[in-house]
Parts: structure tokens; sequence; C-alpha cells
């Protein structure tokens, strides 16, 4: 087990455990020639496994022991790897999205629920939804009182509707300049008080110069860059396919957190982009063997197909993907010759759908470690469904969960932000806001509509800032989900479609 990939799983705890987790520590420290006495991250150790900490009793661990712990600070609020807490066990602490008192059935036909109730869950909120169109307007208009002639424009995981919680915005800015005026913009933003304290980033000698900030009253990022109007097309491009596949935005909000978990979901690490990512699953559906299933199939089985796939059978050094046409393979010899300036293909090349000479993951250089996340979860998955497997109760634990967590911090965010909507509105109704503006229109939020959070009808499909507003539907994370009695079994890929409750009002 690479704690670098994965974490210990529930049926794995015990002495040996605490053992194997030493040893790799150990390693780790040598490695980084971090040699301390005494680390104050990890507790004491003894090679008796009776100390008050870490008593045996029966041969199995006292539910008194602590857990090993290595702070580490990080930039992200889910950016916790898993190998600084890979001793955690997986619980529904860490599985937000799971209903409660819902019974989930066993093997594929739970994960495929839990996957239902996952994207459910981290599917963008009324509030979030109107809090990032409100970062987007605020910097705009700083904009467009510099250059009045400009045009802004949103692009990438925003405005195709497939972002997290804690997913950043990108914004193109499109002009005539002789030379791109990053650090006007820097400064425009530093005068107007849009940005954090240094918050701004300059990166002005990257293949696509942008300019990062981090929005001064939400904490959103967003990444400005000029001119690239490439952007635009490719998320209505993803749009366009997400009409057509819709267990599309499914399988890659579950994808996109896995690779989150795993430090794998930036290029400049070595992982693979979003937009990579949703390539990967475009072709995964354009060439699956039974295109009938995929209109109501099994997100369970899809997602161990599509693990399957990228982790063991698909060939990264001859073959290229190509979604265009229908989408097919084509080998990277042929691949090669539409390549312009000398370029080769890359270990992941994904054609450009709109530019046919760029290789979308030409950047992604630690694509073999998704490769091994990838072949790792479809162990993981395998295992548990199976019809025989005593860990496939769904009901008792998550299956999800093995793969997938959500940490504490986001939860805690995403229940910040809508705690400060109901605070707005409660301040727009009391009698000392008569004669002022609102909380909630200083902040671009309605005080109409439910206080509860809408994710039965989220704005994350056809959502354009400034032109389609998100649908005020309610949702409650403690409602009853119903399903039908007529249940297919671990071999069919086709569900019973469950009847959702009607929205309040």
């Amino acid at each position: 087990m690479d704690p670098a990939i994965s974490w210990s799983q529930p049926e794995q705890d015990g002495p040996a455990k605490l053992l194997w987790l030493r040893i790799w520590q150990t390693q780790q420290e040598l490695e980084s020639m971090n040699l301390k006495e005494g680390d104050s991250d990890v507790e004491t150790f003894t090679n008796g496994f009776n100390n008050q900490n870490n008593a045996i009793v029966n041969g199995k661990m006292d539910k008194t022991t602590s857990s090993l712990n290595r702070r580490r600070k990080v930039e992200n609020r889910t950016n916790n790897r898993p190998a600084s807490r890979h001793n955690r066990l997986i619980n529904d602490g860490e599985c937000p999205w799971r209903a409660e008192n819902y019974p989930y059935l066993k093997g594929v036909m739970g994960l495929h629920e839990e996957i239902e109730h996952f994207y459910n869950y981290m599917s963008p909120t009324d509030v979030e939804h109107k809090l990032r169109a409100e970062v987007v307007s605020r910097i705009e208009k700083v904009i467009l009182s510099k250059w009045p002639d400009a045009q802004v424009e949103v692009f990438g995981s925003y405005r195709t509707g497939l972002y997290l919680p804690t997913s950043d915005i990108d914004l193109v800015v499109i002009g005539k300049w002789t030379n791109l005026p990053l650090r006007t913009l820097e400064q425009e933003f530093l005068d107007n008080n849009i940005a954090q304290d240094n918050s701004i980033k300059v990166l002005d000698k990257a293949s696509v110069p942008i300019v990062k900030l981090v929005d001064r009253k939400t904490e959103i990022k967003v990444d400005i860059s000029f001119n690239m109007s490439n952007g635009v097309k490719s998320a209505e491009l993803i749009k366009s396919y997400v009409k057509e596949y819709p267990v599309l935005p499914k399988l890659v909000y579950v994808l996109k957190q896995f690779l989150l978990e795993r430090e794998l979901n930036e290029v400049f690490t070595g992982g693979i982009s979003s937009y990579s990512l949703i390539l990967m699953c475009i072709s995964f559906l354009q060439l699956h063997p039974r295109p009938e299933t995929l209109r109501n199939g099994n997100l369970g089985v899809l997602l161990i197909e599509f693990f399957e796939l990228y982790g063991r059978k698909f060939n990264y050094i001859n073959t290229s993907i190509r979604i265009r046409e229908g989408g097919k393979y084509i080998n990277k010899e042929d691949m090669q010759k539409e390549m312009v300036d000398g370029h080769r293909p890359s270990m992941l090349c994904i054609e450009d759908p709109l530019q046919p000479s760029n290789d979308i993951g030409r950047s992604s250089y630690g694509v073999l470690q998704v490769k091994r996340a990838f072949e790792y979860a479809y162990t993981v998955l395998t295992n548990v469904v199976h019809p025989l497997s005593i860990y496939s109760n769904c009901q008792q634990q998550s299956i999800l969960g093995r793969i997938v967590r959500v940490r504490e911090k986001v939860v805690q965010h995403r229940q910040r932000v809508e705690e400060r909507q109901r605070y707005n509105k409660l301040s727009s109704r009391s009698p000392s806001s008569t004669g002022s503006t609102s909380s909630a229109e200083e902040s671009g939020v309605s005080s109409e509509g439910s206080d509860n959070p809408s994710r039965d009808n989220s704005p994350n499909i056809n959502f354009i800032p400034r032109h389609i507003q998100p649908k005020n539907n309610t949702f409650n994370k403690n409602r009853r989900y119903t399903r039908t009695n007529n249940h297919h079994n671990y071999n069919q890929s086709n569900l019973t479609k469950r009847k959702k409750p009607a929205a309040k009002q």
C-alpha cells in the first residue's frame, strides 16, 4: 500500500498497521534528511505495544488508541494528502454525502446509490453559485473600468458547472494590447482592494501568462488569462457532451475529488488537468462496448470500468485519445504527423478537439502515478463489491468512502457559507434594515427562497454568468430517498429510476 495513493481500510486496523506506519514514516524522514529526536508529530511507539495509549486487549487494539497525525499546512482546503493522514479510518464522518437512514443496497448497487448521493451533495448550491457570480461581477467591474472595450468571459469548470466547492474560477479577458497588461491589472486589484493581502501572483513566464488571486470577501481563488478564446469554446463543447451523456457529470465529480485527495489534479505538480480528465471520461463513454446502458446505467459499474481501462488496460506508450468524429484511439505516430514545432506525443496523449495539433496531456509528467491510483481504486472496489465479499454491505459502511473522502474543513466551509446567507436574510428582514440596503442585497444574494441549500436542481450544467440564473429548489441533507422494489443484480448495469421527492416551496 502506497500512502501517496491509498489509505488504510477499516479491516486493516491492528498492531501490524501501527508497525507498518512507523516503518514508512521513518523511511520518509530518512529520504528527506529530516532526522529529529522525539518527533512531536508522532506519538510514542514501543516495541511491546503495551503503553497506555496503545494498549492491546484480547489481541485487539484498544479503541482509545490515538491516531498518528502529521501536521502539514496546505493552501487548498481539501488538499490534505492521504500520506499525512494515512491511518485515519473510513467512516461516515468523512462521507457527508451518505443519506441518513437510507437503506443502501449491497455491492455495486450500493456503490451506484452512493455516487448518486455524492453528486447531489457536491453539486453547487444556489448560495455557492451566487457567491461566485458576485466575485465575477466585482472583478469584471474593475477590468471594464480600466479597459471599457475589453470583454470578460468565464470558462473552465465554473462555466460547465462541473466544479467542486473549493474549485477556482477561470476568467479570460479579451482585448487589444501590444503587451499583455499583467502588472497593470495587478495594480488595479490592489487599488480596489479586491484580493487578499499578498495573494496576487503574476505568472508572466508561463506558457499561458495568468494573474492569480484570492478574493477578499469569499476566499475564492481566481485565475485570469488574456485573449485565450479557446477556453470558452472548450467549455461549450463539454456542455454539449454533458447533454449527450447524462452520467458524465456524476463520474467527473467523483473522479475530480479522487484526484484532488491525492494531489494529482494539478498539471504543475505532474497530475492531470480537469479538462484532460473530462476528455478521458468522454472517450471512455464514446467507446463503451454497451452504449445502450450509458443513459441510465449503473454508475458503480461505470466507475469500476473507468478505473480498469485507465488503470490496467490502456496503452499509454503507443495510444492517443481522440474524441472528434465519434471518438477513437489513434497511434501516436499518426498523432505526431499533425503536431507542429517538433513536439512529440506525451505519455498521456489527448488530442485537442478544437486544435488537433495540440496535445492536451503534454504537461502531465506524473501520469504514471495517476495510472497507479486508478489501478489501486479498481482493485479496492472490485474486491469490495464482489457478491461473496464480507465488506459489500454498503448499509454498514461506505464503499465509495474507501477511495474518496470529503475533508471536514470542506464541510465546515460550506456550512459557514450557508449560515452567512441565513444571517443576511434575517438582517434584511429586521426593522433596523428599513431605509437602507439590506445585507443580502449588498452581497448580491436574493432574500427570498428557502433557507436550505438547493442541490436537486443545482446550477451546474447550463450556467453562463449574467445570462442564466440558478433554480430555487430546496435540498435537505437528511431527506428520505425512495427506491422501487425492482432491483438489479451485480451483472446488470441498468438501474430502475427512483422518484425524487418534490422540492419544497
